[in-house]
């Protein structure tokens, strides 16, 4: 959906609940065992090129960037799900077409002690 910043009207291409097996956590088992992450990924590109010719080479081929980011969430375990968000945030912003990312990891199985039914960290990145 775009929104407006600055006055102008910003396009976006969103990928909703990615799911991925991974190892990440401060645990020792969280490490061994792995556990699901869901990723959100929506990336702000200016559409209008892509759209006015039909041309996928003008715009991001959103299967491509899924894959990206499930590979990425894959590799390299880490203690936090700030350093995936971050990890994934660098791989959206490889393609030239994207000028800022949002990224929210959810951790739903977290070792959280009382009940709940979710854990995410959302981050904001834009080129320097």
């Amino acid at each position: 959906m775009a929104e407006l910043r600055n006055g102008d009207r910003v396009d976006r291409i969103t990928l909703t609940g990615l799911r991925v097996r991974a190892h990440h956590g401060v645990f020792d088992f969280e490490r061994a065992d792995g556990q699901e992450f869901v990723i959100d990924v929506s990336v702000a590109v200016d559409l209008a090129a892509a759209a006015s010719g039909d041309d996928l080479a003008r715009t991001v081929h959103y299967g491509e960037l899924a894959e990206a980011v499930v590979a990425a969430v894959e590799r390299d375990p880490v203690d936090l799900i700030e350093t995936v968000a971050e990890r994934v945030a660098g791989v959206a912003l490889v393609w030239a077409a994207v000028d800022e990312v949002e990224v929210t990891v959810h951790k739903p199985q977290a070792p959280i002690s009382v009940p709940f039914t979710d854990v995410s960290v959302t981050i904001v990145r834009g080129r320097p």
